[in-house]
């Protein structure tokens, strides 16, 4: 009997194939449609039928993956370009059998790539990028994205991919200084002026903050829309052709600003006014102090008026090479009185200042409406020369994965990178390459903090920063998200601050809730330039971090003092 051979991709060489005989299934549905009713028949049909498809579909939707579990040498290609001597490794996950690619060295670069059969169009139907991720050593500095290059002819090699190879997306994590986020960069073709634009996803996810595995995963829909995840949990959902979610958007405004348009030299732009007609009070004085003497302040008993507050310390000698020609008169430390332990105070007693009642300030008008104020100038629209447009993104195609990444940690281990047409397909493989590891993992990180015991002070503050990295997520506070994110990371590196931050993160939410309630000036819009991604010295603004130098110590603490001369 004919017998169907079915085939699931492996990575770009290696497929996982079965067998499916179905005139064998024919005949079995033919014999039960003889002992049971024909609707039961027909629906047993259909089911084998939607084997058959779902067959189909698993060898079809699945563009490429690559689980590492074999060597990487053949499939991908490592630069030769001088500035990447970093070196790459076919490593086990700690704690794991199973295989990724491994950044193995501390600060440097690393560049390497891997040549789809063929390129494939990001411009019909779904389009899954997906793949895993584990921070063995962490991450302060540095990035653990992937970019998606478009096609050999847009002019790069393999043997020379680097920071300036063409892509078409650049997705992952990146973390250093005040950057702490999962990259979604598109880089698309200006249709009037023929530039490659990149355009960042704003108010992307944070990075877990973890040594764990994680797998991220970006969605295109044909629709416009993109979706991330983190751990097959949704953390953005953007549209690409809007404003609010791309900085610069792909669509430029219909209207600018007219360059040429002046503010009128009579254009009274102040909502409020001092009141001309009003006249300082006779009994406001300008000269009385803000503070004066209690008078009715009464020295503390028992203040030891000639006890001074300081003494030298009994216990201190004049060191042997001490040369007074040299060194001058030598003197000894001064120590706390320890008379003044117990008293309620030594020296001189002054007594204290209080507030002026009679203080009232410089006299100023008070401010009343303006009658002549015609609010805040700003120039005329004008139909926006560049504008176009567009009603899906000019995708380029994918035809390569290329890692290209500066960092200062070493551990970094890539895995079960994979790009499909399905969501179901990406699903699937997370949760069984993904889920059991990062299952064990978890598993393990609670039995250290618990044998440690650190499920209690640690414990706690590391929940505590895995919540206020979620915070720093809420787009209500996307104003104050690069201020948030660097007061973390100053908590991370000293747990004693953890308090004070978290004063700092429950200022800036009230600030924001009471600008929400009271209202408030708009702040001025501030036009950013887009974040350069591919910049050898930025690396998606990850870029080489100069370490901070080490302050010399004293070459010895002071050992004598000296009498002022």
């Amino acid at each position: 009997m004919p017998v169907s051979r079915r085939c699931i991709k492996v990575h770009n060489t290696h497929s996982s194939c079965f067998d499916l005989d179905f005139d064998s299934i024919n005949i079995r549905v033919r014999v039960l449609g003889l002992m049971m009713m024909g609707r039961f028949a027909l629906l047993l049909l259909l089911a084998f039928a939607s084997l058959q498809l779902l067959c189909f579909a698993a060898d079809d939707d699945l563009v490429f993956y690559d689980s590492f579990e074999e060597s990487f040498d053949g499939r991908w290609v490592v630069s030769d370009k001088d500035d990447y001597k970093g070196v790459w490794k076919h490593s086990k996950s700690e704690g794991h059998d199973d295989y990724g690619l491994l950044v193995s060295e501390k600060a440097r670069k690393y560049a390497i790539v891997n040549k789809l059969d063929e390129p494939v169009s990001l411009k019909d139907g779904t389009i899954v990028l997906q793949f895993e991720t584990r921070l063995q050593n962490g991450l302060e500095c540095g990035g653990a994205y992937l970019k998606y290059l478009r096609p050999q002819e847009a002019g790069w090699k393999p043997k020379e991919f680097d920071n300036e190879s063409p892509y078409s997306i650049m997705f992952g994590p990146d973390k250093c200084g005040a950057t702490n986020k999962v990259h979604f960069i598109l880089k698309h073709k200006n249709p009037k002026s023929g530039e490659y634009i990149e355009h960042h996803l704003k108010y992307p996810p944070s990075v877990p903050s973890d040594k764990l595995t994680h797998v991220y995963t970006a969605i295109l829909k044909p629709d416009n829309e993109i979706r991330i995840l983190i751990d097959g949990e949704e953390k953005k959902k953007a549209n690409f052709l809007s404003a609010e979610n791309f900085e610069p958007p792909l669509i430029p405004a219909k209207t600018i600003p007219d360059p040429d348009d002046k503010k009128p030299e009579d254009w009274d732009e102040r909502a409020k006014i001092p009141d001309p007609n009003a006249v300082k009070p006779d009994d406001w004085d300008e000269d009385a102090p803000m503070e004066i003497e209690d008078g009715e302040a009464v020295k503390p008993e028992g203040w030891l008026d000639d006890e001074p507050e300081e003494i030298d310390d009994p216990e201190a000698t004049k060191p042997e090479d001490w040369d007074d020609e040299e060194d001058g008169d030598w003197e000894a430390p001064k120590i706390d009185n320890p008379n003044c332990e117990t008293a309620p105070g030594c020296g001189e007693w002054k007594r204290p200042m209080k507030m002026n009642p009679a203080y009232k300030g410089k006299w100023s008008p008070p401010l009343i409406d303006n009658p002549n104020y015609k609010g805040i100038w700003k120039p005329r629209e004008i139909p926006n020369p560049n504008y176009f447009e567009l009603e899906k993104p000019d995708f380029e195609a994918i035809a390569a994965i290329g890692i290209e990444i500066w960092t200062m940690q070493d551990g970094i281990l890539f895995d079960n990178i994979l790009i499909a047409k399905n969501e179901k397909v990406a699903e699937s493989y997370r949760e069984t390459t993904w889920k059991p590891k990062f299952d064990v993992e978890k598993e393990k990180q609670k039995a250290e903090d618990e044998a440690a015991g650190s499920d209690g002070h640690a414990g706690f503050q590391k929940k505590v920063f895995d919540i206020l990295y979620k915070v720093a997520d809420i787009p209500l506070l996307s104003e104050y998200k690069l201020q948030i994110l660097d007061l973390i990371e100053k908590a991370e590196t000293q747990p004693n601050l953890t308090i004070g931050v978290l004063v700092s993160i429950v200022v800036i939410i009230l600030t924001v809730f009471f600008k929400l309630i009271f209202g408030g000036k708009k702040q001025p819009r501030v036009e950013k330039k887009p974040e350069v991604a591919e910049t050898s010295t930025d690396q998606g603004s990850s870029g080489e971090k100069a370490e901070e130098e080490e302050k010399e110590e004293a070459a010895a603490a002071p050992r004598r003092r000296r009498r002022d001369t």
